[in-house]
């Protein structure tokens, strides 16, 4: 036995229309038209199709001057055809001329030398499991080929050449070639990175591909809206603090509602503004409070009635429609006890109170109205009270201001996320600017549905005023298994993915469209690794931050101990 027949297929069986080796199925289609015009890498959409193909390209030099005789008569042949037709006082064939004008644009490039001719071949095999999975592969590659404009065919009754001719030996034996000249060859190349490098915005890191630098500005985009997916440790608040930090050298107004207090440091360093709520905090959000602005077709009182329907049914829990009919009448009726009706003109009036909403609940005297009066009781004289029952006494003017509910427990947190977050969107309405609103850890608000629709409206809407949502989490599941979260997702032109779980890269791989080593690169991923997404492109990142900038944005505790003990070690 030798070499050959312990390499050699146990069987080989060869159709008119495809190729059996063992117990797989081989087809080769060949490139028959081009399109008239190509640009570098327009072939990128063919070669990272989501599935395993075997692509050979061809490339013969051809001698200059037949090249230049062939021209000549061409060249002849179509100048008579064309003085033949406006003779006969026919018009002139559109094709005829685009034909003579570019065969005369390239008979000038080569006379001058400016261009190679070549004889170029494009082949493309498909393996599969079975004919049924063959020809719907087939009819994927030929369906992405046509859109580019190009013609494809199938290599009838040369299959075997075919599998030869995209094997790597080297040898066409179909022989099925096009005259290109030496850029058309070029922009063949099929291996390609995408940049996401502009002349304005902010530095977001390196490139993984190619080493270039990812400067892009998110306002350019459809909208300005961002999704940060990552686990634990992975690097996202990082990411999220190092854009924030250069987003407001050039002029971004930075808003952030921290569950951690994590933007401390960073808001202290650039004489940013903290705000802490908790029970003993001098900080107070009226929740009550109306926008005070004028937009057409719009009632600020109904919206924020909306609003507070919403809000109190993550605090009261599960209410039934008739205390959903009594909770909409107190709350009119307890607008109106402060002089507050529909009319525009008497909303620029002190809005009322958590308090004066359950006195209205407690006056309705109805057992269901008692209820609803009773879950609120803990606001307004119980554990909870001194959090949400004063009046605003807070505005944002600092161009990086940081909203913490760290201080605050765990089943207050989404009350205070919604809170915060409608009086942020209260205010962005009112003063239109450039802005970044950071909503760290969404996952919070994601577990109610009332907050979850309420931060889906924000996302949906943050255009209009000029605003850029920022969602963090790293909880993929529960995020992206709510048609919510999707939608969130969609209406996001950024993305970033850093390293995953394995439980969840399936699902981030199902919704953002990852391929197999896509999925591999987030599982593998190290901190600060991941992909990058902007608008139709992306590409592989890596976070970069210089010394001082990390100094204000590591939470690593090695770090965070260093930078405390010895913040300039120079000195």
């Amino acid at each position: 036995m030798n070499v050959l027949d312990v390499i050699s297929p146990q069987s080989v069986e060869i159709d008119f229309d495809y190729i059996k080796i063992n117990d797989v199925y081989f087809r080769t289609i060949f490139v028959g038209g081009y399109p008239r015009f190509v640009t570098p890498g327009w072939l990128e959409p063919v070669v990272n199709l989501d599935t395993s193909l075997d692509i050979s390209f061809y490339v013969y030099p051809v001698d200059g001057k037949s090249v230049l005789d062939d021209l000549r008569r061409k060249i002849a042949e179509m100048e008579a055809e064309i003085t033949t037709d406006i003779e006969r006082g026919k018009l002139v064939d559109p094709v005829t001329q685009a034909k003579l004008e570019d065969a005369q644009a390239m008979q000038e490039q080569l006379v001058k030398g400016i261009e190679r001719f070549y004889e170029f071949a494009f082949y493309i095999t498909i393996p599969a499991n079975s004919v049924e999975e063959l020809n719907q592969i087939t009819k994927q590659v030929e369906s992405q080929l046509g859109s580019l404009m190009i013609v494809s065919k199938h290599a009838m009754l040369d299959m075997s050449e075919g599998f030869l001719a995209t094997a790597p030996f080297g040898i066409d034996r179909l022989n099925i070639t096009r005259n290109m000249d030496t850029t058309s060859v070029a922009t063949t190349f099929p291996l390609t990175s995408t940049e996401l490098s502009s002349d304005r915005g902010v530095l977001y890191g390196i490139n993984s591909q190619n080493e270039s630098f990812i400067i892009f500005d998110r306002f350019s985009l459809q909208n300005a809206n961002m999704t940060i997916f990552a686990t634990s440790g992975a690097g996202k608040s990082y990411f999220v603090k190092l854009e924030a930090l250069r987003s407001l050298m050039v002029g971004t107004e930075t808003i952030v509602i921290d569950p951690e207090s994590e933007y401390k440091t960073i808001a202290e360093a650039v004489g940013g503004e903290y705000i802490s709520f908790s029970y003993n905090s001098d900080a107070k959000i009226n929740p009550f409070d109306l926008s005070q602005i004028r937009e057409e077709g719009e009632n600020q009182l109904g919206l924020k009635i909306l609003s507070l329907h919403s809000l109190m049914k993550v605090i009261m829990g599960a209410i039934s429609p008739t205390q959903e009919a009594l909770l909409d009448r107190a709350l009119i009726m307890t607008y109106k006890a402060k002089g507050i009706t529909m009319d525009p003109e008497t909303q620029g009036r002190e809005p009322p109170l958590m308090e004066d909403l359950y006195k209205t609940l407690i006056g309705m005297e109805v057992p269901d109205a008692l209820d609803l009066a009773a879950r609120i009781e803990k606001f307004v004289k119980g554990s909870f009270v001194g959090i949400f029952d004063k009046q605003t006494n807070i505005n944002i003017v600092n161009p990086f201001t940081v909203f913490s509910v760290k201080d605050l427990q765990d089943a207050l947190r989404p009350i205070a996320m919604f809170i915060i977050l409608d009086y942020i969107w209260t205010r962005v309405k009112k003063d239109l600017k450039k802005r970044i609103l950071i909503v760290d850890e969404a996952w919070h608000m994601m577990r109610y549905p009332d907050t979850a629709q309420f931060l889906w409206s924000v996302v949906k809407r943050s255009r209009k005023y000029y605003l850029g949502l920022t969602t963090i989490t790293q909880d993929v599941e529960d995020f992206l298994g709510q048609d919510i979260g999707k939608a969130i997702v969609t209406n996001s032109a950024m993305q970033v993915l850093l390293k995953q779980s394995p439980a969840a890269i399936d699902k981030i791989g199902e919704v953002f469209y990852l391929s197999q080593g896509e999925k591999r690169l987030l599982l593998s991923a190290n901190v600060g690794e991941g992909i990058f997404f902007a608008g139709p492109h992306h590409a592989p990142i890596r976070i970069v931050a210089s010394e001082t900038e990390n100094k204000l944005i590591t939470t690593k505790p090695q770090e965070v101990i260093k930078v405390t003990v010895n913040p300039y070690p120079d000195k």
